[in-house]
């Protein structure tokens, strides 16, 4: 019998990993996923879930939407990726953690099929989230896909509620080098007859949408057709977010524990998902929804949304990666009041790098490193490339040397930024 950590190591050891090595660890098909269900008895055909796909604020939105449902009374699976501290963060139910004794009895069972399949360390924790969520009778499961949609390995589920937050330029290399291609791939959740919510409307991806939702015979909605943001105001550790809800003609106020402003765009997707799991007949009250976005943190353990862990001066973790992350980052610097700006950066190799270097403030002093795995791009070499862009800094070898030095040279006013990379946000001591 093998000891958490060992069973942690074997399965780290053992399957390719997407986060380490990227797309060399990507399955382009469903089949493992699904033998292994099988051999689990389908442990997915077991519990209600609500599948959640997009390039930015999946995450966010998945969260909002645990918290939500567990307020309101019902048993809430959540299975998300990657996990920052503890693997266990991928497996919750309630907020808490899945324990370390059903991560351990779970590989035991699943060895004769991981030397049987080789499949990927993604494919072997969906069927482990499944297994859990089964095993605990969960009401109702919110799914978020790792990469894409269509054959990302959590879509073999057939949920109440297909919810796709945006889409951006991400994971080009495996989706496709165009938005219209990327969001054929997220449409690859809409399923026969379940009703579709999208979050944000862009015209290249709207057509892609509906002519999937059709074939599909999927009610397809657009939250932004029902929902807008009236007004939000800011402060440090709320957003006061101001939402008109056109279909009753009224307005309600939320104050929301996750303050950065791109929240305002996520809350959009969220009401339209509760709207229609109410058309469902689930039971959800207004009540639950309020209390639920004040403390969706507590009630869930998201971390990593423009999260401050320290005050004077400020530091701040968000786990923005891409294009449409920094851009909204860069959004929200502008509404926050600092002194002197220290940006800690690092990206995996897989983004693109030089578009994002584009969009950072040419004013700040930067902190160029690396997570510590295979992926990440190399400090010097992000460097380098940061000097062509007209950004200035040193290079660390480590996030936490960094910090370090961004520490030692900022006064109280001043706002220390880590991002980049989600990996590099994991390793931050606090």
């Amino acid at each position: 019998m093998m000891t958490y950590a060992e069973t942690l190591s074997y399965l780290y050891e053992q399957l390719p990993m997407f986060s380490r090595i990227g797309s060399d660890a990507y399955k382009k098909d469903l089949s493992n996923t699904r033998q292994l269900c099988t051999f689990l008895n389908n442990p997915q055909t077991r519990f209600k879930s609500i599948h959640i796909a997009g390039t930015n604020g999946k995450g966010s939105v998945s969260h909002m939407l645990a918290a939500i449902l567990q307020t309101a009374g019902y048993k809430t699976g959540l299975y998300t990726s990657p996990h920052l501290k503890d693997f266990r963060e991928r497996i919750k139910v309630n907020g808490k953690l899945c324990t370390q004794d059903f991560v351990v009895d779970f590989a035991e069972k699943i060895i004769p099929q991981i030397e049987l399949l080789q499949p990927s360390f993604f494919e072997i924790t969906v069927a482990m989230a499944f297994e859990y969520f089964a095993q605990q009778k969960v009401d109702v499961a919110v799914i978020e896909t790792g990469l894409g949609g269509r054959l990302d390995s959590t879509n073999i589920i057939l949920p109440e509620l297909s919810v796709i937050n945006n889409i951006g330029y991400d994971h080009m290399n495996i989706l496709g080098d165009t938005l219209e291609k990327i969001a054929f791939e997220k449409a690859g959740i809409i399923k026969q007859n379940i009703p579709a919510v999208i979050g944000e409307i862009i015209a290249a991806s709207k057509p892609v949408f509906t002519t999937t939702a059709s074939e599909k015979n999927a009610p397809l909605i657009f939250a932004q057709e029902n929902f807008y943001v009236q007004d939000f105001n800011y402060d440090q550790h709320y957003l006061q977010v101001e939402v008109a809800d056109k279909r009753k003609n009224e307005h309600h106020v939320y104050t929301l524990d996750l303050p950065g402003v791109y929240q305002t765009k996520n809350i959009v997707t969220v009401l339209e998902s509760v709207h229609q799991l109410q058309l469902k007949k689930w039971n959800i009250p207004q009540r639950s929804v309020t209390k639920a976005l004040k403390q969706v943190k507590h009630l869930t353990g998201l971390h990593g949304r423009w999260e401050k862990i320290k005050d004077a001066p400020a530091v701040i973790l968000d786990v923005a990666h891409n294009v449409d992350g920094i851009k909204q980052l860069a959004e929200q610097l502008e509404l926050v009041s600092y002194n002197k700006l220290h940006m800690i950066i690092g990206f995996v190799k897989d983004k693109d790098v030089a578009s994002i270097l584009q969009l950072l403030p040419k004013t700040a002093d930067y902190y160029f490193t690396k997570a510590q795995i295979p992926r990440a791009l190399n400090e010097k070499d992000l460097a380098a490339q940061a000097k062509q862009s007209g950004l200035n800094g040193k290079a660390f070898a480590d996030v936490n040397t960094a910090l370090k030095e961004a520490l030692m040279h900022a006064d109280k006013d001043d706002l220390i930024l880590i991002c980049g990379s989600v990996f590099l946000v994991s390793e931050v001591n606090v």
